[in-house]
């Protein structure tokens, strides 16, 4: 695992604002251009960076975002998870405590044929093992973005 000290912290916060040049981020943090993008070559080579655009789905009218429990009849959690993230319209899938065994997120969109019922009948029928699921439409959220698959 890669260690990633208060330096690193602090170029990560500064990439929150995806438009911030590495040299305002050197200039701010005192360091030089050269070190911050080093740094965040780094950090995305040790897989604890990525960098990507984000959409607002309230601002995307044809976009959904649903969550999903799932229960599995396997104690392999980690393939499931592995299988379940490669469907198509899964953001991210976890292996979580509690009363789900997964928690996916999912992006839907109406305009693309990837509605719930669809993801439904085309994705999730091809997943054996699973016990029981219960879904949450998100209508409403705040600080929400997610990635454009569709």
């Amino acid at each position: 695992m890669a260690k990633v000290d208060e330096t690193s912290k602090a170029i990560i916060r500064l990439l929150q604002d995806g438009r911030r040049s590495f040299s305002a981020i050197a200039e701010e943090l005192g360091i030089t251009e050269n070190t911050v993008r080093s740094r965040v070559n780094r950090l995305i080579e040790d897989r604890v960076l990525t960098i990507k655009g984000l959409v607002n789905p309230q601002n995307m009218p044809s976009l959904q975002v649903a969550i999903m429990g799932i229960k599995v009849t396997t104690m392999d959690l980690e393939r499931k998870a592995r299988e379940l993230s490669s469907l198509h319209g899964v953001i991210s899938c976890a292996v979580v405590t509690g009363r789900y065994d997964l928690i996916l997120q999912l992006e839907l969109s109406e305009d693309e044929d990837c509605s719930l019922l669809n993801f439904f009948k085309n994705e999730l029928v091809k997943v054996d093992e699973i016990a029981g699921v219960e879904t949450f439409v998100v209508y409403q959220s705040h600080n929400l973005e997610v990635p454009y698959l569709l």
